[in-house]
């Protein structure tokens, strides 16, 4: 409708659809003033091979497909997590309480457990909480713990306080480990709990409180 010429910001005509506004503007779609989705924010258990994204050119499944049918406003994903990896996703159509949970500069935790292929030792762990550079960037861990071990594998917990692109997977495969699964399992206090794989519900009015953080 951008593009097309449909939308007025205080009567002049945009057709920049990332024109930027700071919620003040008046807003008219063919005419008549847009009307705002009263806010919604959802918490979701995604599971591994669902892409986060709109729509995807390889014809995969993304998180909206699990909403189909849910008659609900247009939601955006708060922060990242790959394809490959699971767990605690936050959706909301309230982008300045997303860009407060997702601002690096608010540090709000996330905690993760990890499955990684072999058997990460102190100096690992170590090396974890230091960081590495990779790709011109610092990679660490804001705490590390683990959470058990078997023959082959271990299972550790990692809390990060920012999050770049793949953060744990480059971390790991910089010192050596492959990642076998990734799960989301608390973004700040709000804990995945007992919700299923695939399964999504709304927030409560403290949960949504709980994360509302002014983003620097």
């Amino acid at each position: 409708m951008v593009r097309e010429g449909r939308v007025r910001v205080d009567g002049r005509i945009v057709r920049d659809p990332e024109f930027p506004i700071a919620g003040r503007e008046l807003i008219e779609i063919d005419g008549g003033e847009a009307q705002t989705s009263a806010p919604v924010y959802l918490v979701m258990n995604k599971p591994r091979g669902i892409v986060v994204s709109a729509s995807d050119e390889r014809g995969r499944d993304t998180v909206y497909s699990l909403l189909d049918g849910a008659g609900l406003p247009w939601l955006g994903p708060v922060g990242r997590l790959d394809r490959a990896s699971e767990g605690l996703l936050l959706l909301s159509n309230d982008t300045v309480w997303a860009a407060g949970i997702t601002d690096p500069a608010t540090h709000v935790p996330k905690t993760y457990h990890v499955q990684v292929a072999g058997q990460p030792d102190d100096a690992t762990i170590a090396a974890m909480l230091d960081g590495v550079d990779d790709e011109g960037e610092r990679l660490k861990a804001g705490s590390v713990s683990v959470l058990r071990r078997g023959e082959k594998n271990a299972w550790l917990e990692v809390t990060l306080d920012e999050g770049r692109n793949r953060h744990i997977r480059r971390l790991m495969a910089a010192l050596g480990f492959d990642v076998q699964r990734l799960v989301r399992v608390a973004i700040g206090e709000l804990a995945l709990g007992e919700l299923a794989k695939g399964q999504w519900r709304n927030l409560t009015a403290d949960e949504v409180a709980m994360l509302r953080v002014r983003s620097a």
